[in-house]
């Protein structure tokens, strides 16, 4: 008897874990509706309404009406903007949201790419050069938005490791290669890509040069860097006929990487414009349309991709 009692206490103290580990406590601000609730939580309004109120029906006056100062329950969801994108820590693997107090503006665009998982790697050149940051961020939005998985890499800094002592490049290469091979297995199945950004000292509002780069060894890098080539070719401010140019890796980081990680990979390039060459593209773009053009570019792979299969 005292056998059975004891099971029957484990089994409820189960079910009561797992329904919260289904849900979390958000207090209601002065101005929370339902849908904006949600929606500062990285939540389809639409897509988790129902179930929004099925577990506060108690809490919600005249059927809509959020109470200010009120804890509310909050569906957990992977597909919450929250879990979409999300930075890795690539040192120690631990992963936290992109985004925060920008989430009450984002809203689900499409499911396009909804089986596509990205892997973005900033990498500065210089501490105090943010412009591939702010790039690779606005690129991580409008990719969640047409429902891709997002994984940005390279935001450590010394004092985020705990070191005043810097990794070396190889030894950071080391550490993206064990993050996103952990993650494309547990991804196996879905359209995966790494794009690394590489800006040296750019000046927002400068004409740029940008250069897209790919392992020779990897047709689908190739494919994955052209697609992103032309779409750049064809906003480029000047009139120079650009040749089919086929840049490769050649810097021994860049190699490492390429031939160790499991997804195939590119490499954009940015700078400020110091000389003409056939084999960088002249173009002038703010950071929300420059990573508009990119996530044209790498749209355009996918689609390509799904129209072969």
């Amino acid at each position: 008897m005292r056998l059975l009692q004891t099971l029957f206490f484990w089994v409820c103290a189960c079910s009561v874990i797992l329904a919260q580990e289904d849900h979390y406590t958000v207090v209601a601000q002065p101005g929370d509706g339902i849908f904006s609730l949600l929606r500062k939580q990285g939540l389809d309004p639409v897509k988790h309404y129902g179930e929004f109120l099925e577990l506060n029906s108690e809490k919600i006056k005249n059927g809509t009406q959020l109470q200010v100062g009120v804890g509310y329950e909050v569906p957990r969801a992977k597909d919450s903007f929250k879990n979409t994108g999300v930075v890795v820590q690539a040192q120690d693997g631990v992963e936290t949201s992109i985004f925060d107090g920008e989430l009450g503006q984002m809203s689900l665009k499409s499911e396009t790419l909804k089986n596509a998982v990205y892997y973005l790697i900033v990498e500065n050149t210089e501490h105090t050069d943010t412009y591939a940051k702010e790039v690779t961020e606005n690129l991580a939005a409008e990719l969640m938005v047409h429902g891709a998985q997002v994984y940005v890499l390279g935001q450590e800094t010394a004092d985020s490791l705990g070191s005043d002592k810097p990794l070396t490049q190889m030894e950071k290469m080391g550490n993206y290669i064990e993050a996103i091979n952990k993650r494309y297995i547990q991804n196996s199945g879905k359209y995966q890509r790494v794009l690394m950004i590489r800006a040296t000292d750019v000046n927002a509002g400068n004409n740029m040069d940008v250069a897209v780069y790919h392992y020779d060894k990897s047709e689908l890098g190739q494919r994955f860097a052209s697609n992103i080539q032309n779409v750049f070719k064809e906003n480029s401010i000047s009139n120079r006929t650009y040749k089919n140019v086929d840049m490769i890796f050649d810097d021994k980081g860049s190699l490492y990487l390429a031939r160790n990680i499991l997804p195939a990979i590119s490499l954009i390039t940015l700078e400020n414009t110091t000389k003409k060459s056939n084999k960088k593209i002249a173009v002038q773009l703010d950071r929300k349309r420059f990573a508009n053009l990119l996530t044209n570019g790498i749209m355009n792979d996918y689609a390509d991709l799904e129209i072969e299969e």
